[in-house]
C-alpha cells in the first residue's frame, strides 16, 4: 500500500466539499488531476472510497473509515516539522538526571517544579546514584545531568553550585546532648558511638566531617552510605550521626538535630554536574533555566 500526502489531502477536500470542482478549486488545481489522485489512492488502498455520479459525490463506508485515518496522518505530518524544530532547539526532549538520596530532602522536588514551569515539554528521567556512580554514568553518556557532591575533574565536567547548607548532628531525642543550648564541639563527642559515612561510597561526606570535626575513629560503630539509613540507626539509639540540614525534612521519629561548631557555617554543597561535551540540546535549555537558581 503506497499513497502520498497529496492524495490524502485530495480525499479530505472532496469528502468535505462533496464536489470535485469545488475541491479542486480549494486545492488550486484542475478537476482531472484531482480525479486521477483519488483513483490512484483507491487503487493503493484496495477499496472504493467515493461514490460519484453526474449529480453528487458521497463517501462509501470504507471511505468514512479511511477519512478519519487520512486526517490523523495529515495532522501528524503537518506537526512533525514543528516538533523536530522544538527538539532541535532544546525546548522539547528528554534529560536523564541523576541525584543523590540526600538531595531528595526538599531540594529535588523544588528543582523539578522550577523546570516544569520553565520547560514544560522537557521530560526529566530520574536516577538515584551516589556521586561516584554519577561520574561513571556521565562519562559513559548514560545520563545527561547530575546532582552531585564535589570535587569534580574540571577537564571532563562542568559544574554549578546549586545548594549550600549546614552540617548537623543527629541524636536520639532522649540523648543528653539534645538539651544543649549551644553548638556541639568535638569534646562533646569524645565518648559517643558514631554512625559514620562510608569512605568509599560516601567519600564527600566522610572527608567533610573529618576535616570539620576532629574525631576518634575508634568510636565509629556503623559505617553506611545513605543519610536515611543513618537517621533510622540514630532513631534506634545506635549512636549519633553527621547529616545535612535538609535531613530535618525527613521526619524520622525520635531524632533531634543539633548545630555543630564548624569553620564554615554552611559547608555542605550540592552541585549541578554535566559533561563538557553533550549532544543533547535539551540539556542546554535546562542549564539556562537554572542559571540563577539557588535552592
Amino acid at each position: 500500500m503506497t499513497y502520498t500526502l497529496e492524495q490524502l489531502r485530495g480525499l479530505v477536500a472532496v469528502a468535505e466539499e462533496l464536489h470535485f470542482g469545488r475541491a479542486a478549486a480549494r486545492l488550486r488545481m484542475t478537476q482531472p488531476p484531482l480525479s486521477r489522485q483519488i483513483q490512484k489512492l483507491e487503487a493503493a488502498v484496495g477499496a472504493q472510497l467515493l461514490e460519484r455520479d453526474t449529480r453528487r459525490v458521497t463517501l462509501t463506508p470504507a471511505g468514512h473509515a479511511f477519512l478519519a485515518e487520512a486526517r490523523r496522518i495529515l495532522s501528524i505530518a503537518e506537526a512533525a516539522p514543528a516538533l523536530a524544530q522544538r527538539v532541535s532547539s532544546g525546548f522539547r526532549g528528554l534529560v536523564r538526571m541523576a541525584f543523590t538520596s540526600a538531595s531528595t530532602f526538599g531540594i529535588l522536588g523544588r528543582l523539578l517544579n522550577e523546570l516544569e514551569a520553565r520547560l514544560p515539554e522537557v521530560h526529566l528521567e530520574l536516577y538515584e546514584m551516589v556521586t561516584r556512580e554519577q561520574i561513571d554514568a556521565l562519562t559513559g553518556e548514560d545520563i545527561d545531568l547530575g546532582l552531585a557532591r564535589p570535587p569534580f575533574d574540571p577537564e571532563l565536567f562542568e559544574s554549578r553550585l546549586l545548594h549550600r547548607e549546614a552540617l548537623l548532628l543527629a541524636v536520639h531525642e532522649d540523648h543528653p546532648l539534645a538539651g544543649l543550648d549551644r553548638a556541639v564541639v568535638p569534646a562533646d563527642l569524645a565518648t559517643e558511638p558514631l554512625i559514620f559515612h562510608s569512605q568509599r561510597k560516601a567519600r564527600y561526606f566522610y572527608d567533610l566531617v573529618v576535616s570539620m570535626v576532629p574525631l576518634a575513629q575508634e568510636r565509629v560503630v556503623h559505617t553506611v552510605s545513605q543519610v536515611m539509613t543513618m537517621l533510622w540507626l540514630v532513631s534506634a539509639g545506635r549512636g549519633v550521626a553527621f547529616v545535612p540540614a535538609s535531613a530535618r525534612l525527613v521526619g524520622v521519629p525520635g531524632v533531634a538535630f543539633l548545630p555543630i561548631a564548624t569553620p564554615i557555617a554552611e559547608p555542605v554543597e550540592l552541585h549541578l554536574l554535566w559533561p563538557r561535551r553533550s549532544h543533547n540540546p535539551a540539556l542546554a535549555r535546562v542549564l539556562d533555566a537554572l542559571e540563577h537558581v539557588m535552592l
